[in-house]
């Protein structure tokens, strides 16, 4: 691992006006985060651009097998090195720990393929400056329910902000923004594990137990071309997932055991009227309703007994990480 800076300016990038927003605030020491793998192309102008609004830029380089870690330290960006490939949520775990040693007030998370414009890390920084949230989500669908908006990315983010209700207790529009901002005194809430969920889901939970106050921003919104570049099936399954995974690690007995109960007992209760209808001779026994019924029954069982197992040990997981 490495951690170095390289002090001076480059004129390969056109010259950016800088924010004026920030005139008149208290001065705040912010750091931006960028996990990078393989972006050579985008990381340069990103990590200059990012220079503008913050005090210092932490590159994450993991594992990539090009230029990324010369170009962002060229740029002016402290770069960690992480051989072979960690993983985003280990990236964002060693950016978090760089920022809280170069003495940090606010973090920001940002991905480094040109996707989020560094001009609105002021807007994104605001709510915390102003001591009205501890994390802030940058949010592309907040002001865009998009009446041009393909109806599958509507269906899509409807469900995710759904989900974020009801994993999290979180009124979020856009559940996997990478575009945040964080008082590093919340740094310790986050496990930084993404074993089982996207890490953007995991951090949504920490900060929603935990009891931080969170808002959202509005930030630069995808255009309809963009939003339209996908396969629909592909965007809402990918959708899907998400929110399975998310329901899965916070909500295992929605996922299993109230389904599960649900079957169990459809499967009981035929078999009670099977036993009813035998005992006064109405029916007789059928190998396709007595399989159904004996399937219902066992699948319903092993459905709840899974999800109480893995409330359990999502319980005592979310301790042990925190610890």
């Amino acid at each position: 691992m490495s951690n170095e800076l390289l002090v001076g300016k480059s004129t390969d990038y056109p010259a950016h006006k800088e924010n004026q927003r920030f005139r008149g605030v208290p001065s705040q020491n912010i750091t931006v985060i960028l996990p990078a793998c393989n972006q050579e192309v985008s990381i340069g102008s990103i990590v200059l651009l990012s220079r503008l609004y913050a005090d210092n830029v932490v590159v994450v380089n993991d594992g990539s097998t090009d230029r990324t870690a010369e170009v962002a330290m060229k740029a002016g960006a402290h770069i960690i090195t992480h051989e072979p490939s960690q993983g985003k949520a280990e990236a964002l775990r060693a950016g978090f720990n760089a920022a809280a040693a170069l003495g940090s007030d606010i973090i920001v998370t940002m991905d480094p393929d040109g996707r989020h414009n560094p001009a609105d890390i002021p807007v994104l920084v605001a709510p915390i400056m102003d001591g009205n949230a501890e994390m802030v989500n940058g949010s592309r669908y907040l002001n865009y329910p998009g009446k041009n908006a393909p109806l599958f990315s509507r269906t899509g983010q409807a469900m995710q902000a759904a989900s974020a209700k009801m994993n999290f207790d979180l009124k979020i529009t856009d559940t996997q923004s990478g575009f945040r901002a964080f008082a590093a005194s919340t740094k310790s809430i986050f496990r930084f594990s993404g074993k089982k969920v996207p890490i953007e889901s995991e951090m949504l939970a920490d900060a929603g137990r935990s009891g931080i106050r969170i808002t959202e921003v509005e930030i630069g919104a995808p255009s309809p071309s963009e939003l339209s570049a996908g396969a629909p099936s592909k965007y809402i399954s990918g959708a899907l997932k998400t929110i399975s995974q998310d329901i899965e690690a916070n909500r295992p007995l929605y996922l299993y055991s109230v389904p599960g109960f649900a079957l169990a007992t459809c499967g009981f209760y035929m078999g009670f009227k099977f036993m009813e209808a035998t005992f006064f001779g109405s029916a007789s026994l059928s190998f396709w309703y007595t399989f159904l019924m004996v399937f219902l029954a066992l699948a319903g069982a092993y459905m709840t007994l899974r999800g109480i197992v893995a409330h359990s040990m999502a319980g005592d997981a979310k301790q042990t990480d925190l610890t």
